[in-house]
């Protein structure tokens, strides 16, 4: 999207990597901050580093005034999301990469949500993906806040065959043990949350993507809605993809909306660049970030957000570890 955003360099430490983005996209390439920020003073910058470098990163960013858009979770543990928040949350220049509720099938279902399709949403059961993304998708249709919240979480191990990895196709199809993850979440104020997830469950097609939304009214399973709408009378519908390039549709492969009840409720706002899902909601989130810093829309994911679903992600993993109840505390970036 030339037209929207200009890559002025990269800052990158490992010379390989510097030599393959030189020879991939003929950019900048800087070997410190410092010496990007004498070259040009970017609009915003993206921070991709690991969790334990992430916070220095972004505050010497921070100190400098630009905003960041950074790698989620935006620190390893608890003490380090305190200190990164203490650092750089009144700064309010930070948002973070999480962009799971910017896919369309996710961003339609928020969408009938938030029309009160189900009524007041009370819980949701996910079991899609894993840790702070997960909780990042609950807590986003929950509308969620900082009240304290308390895991139950307990792992279970059964084999599994795993024909899929991030590497590609596994040459051993045997079954091996693999861990599920389990737990239940309150958020208070009568909100709570279901989390399943099995490891790998990111590439491995055996185990589907599931995610229920329940409220006052109806529930959200998958791609499907049931509600009491007047009359009273209870209905069902289902959200519809609208896929371009199918048989005789020549205008490209690309997905151009999503309706429910003949009402569209999810726009593809990239139409024409044939993007996976994934890459629409990268997109979504770069483009907000830049309408974010103009003043035209609202925080894609701020800092805050970020923080509270890590602390509830890292909660989950305690309780499945030690086998007991964790209930986490308000903390500075909720008030």
């Amino acid at each position: 999207m030339p037209e929207k955003f200009e890559l002025l360099g990269a800052v990158v430490r490992n010379s390989e990597r510097a030599a393959s983005l030189q020879a991939d996209y003929g950019i900048p390439i800087f070997e410190s901050i410092s010496a990007l920020m004498q070259f040009a003073r970017p609009d915003f910058v993206i921070v991709a580093v690991s969790w334990a470098s992430n916070p220095e990163v972004v505050k010497e960013f921070v100190s400098m005034g630009i905003p960041v858009l950074c790698e989620t979770p935006p620190a390893p543990d608890a003490p380090a999301l305190r200190e990164l928040w203490a650092a750089v949350g009144s700064s309010e220049l930070v948002q973070v990469a999480e962009q799971y509720l910017y896919l369309p099938g996710h961003a339609a279902r928020l969408t009938a949500i938030e029309q009160e399709a189900i009524g007041k949403p009370t819980s949701v059961e996910v079991s899609s993906t894993h840790g702070y993304h997960a909780v990042s998708m609950a807590r986003g249709y929950l509308r969620a806040g900082f009240e304290p919240t308390t895991v139950h979480a307990h792992n279970f191990f059964a084999p599994l065959i795993d024909p899929l990895s991030r590497e590609g196709w596994n040459d051993d199809l045997s079954a091996q043990e693999r861990v599920t993850t389990i737990a239940t979440i309150d958020f208070g104020a009568g909100k709570s949350a279901i989390y399943n997830f099995v490891e790998n469950q990111w590439h491995n097609q055996l185990r589907r993507r599931r995610i229920v939304i329940r409220g006052s009214a109806g529930e959200i399973v998958d791609d499907t809605l049931i509600a009491l709408t007047d009359g009273p009378t209870i209905v069902e519908s289902e959200f519809r993809r609208y896929q371009l390039g199918h048989d005789l549709n020549l205008d490209g492969f690309d997905t151009e909306h999503i309706s429910l009840n003949g009402r569209v409720v999810y726009m593809n706002p990239f139409v024409g660049l044939r993007l996976m899902d994934e890459e629409i909601a990268i997109g979504t989130m770069l483009v907000r970030m830049a309408h974010w810093i103009a003043g035209t829309d609202s925080a894609p994911y701020p800092l805050r957000e970020a923080c509270q679903d890590h602390l509830v992600s890292l909660a989950i993993d305690e309780s499945a570890l030690r086998g007991v109840p964790v209930t986490t505390e308000r903390e500075l970036w909720s008030l």
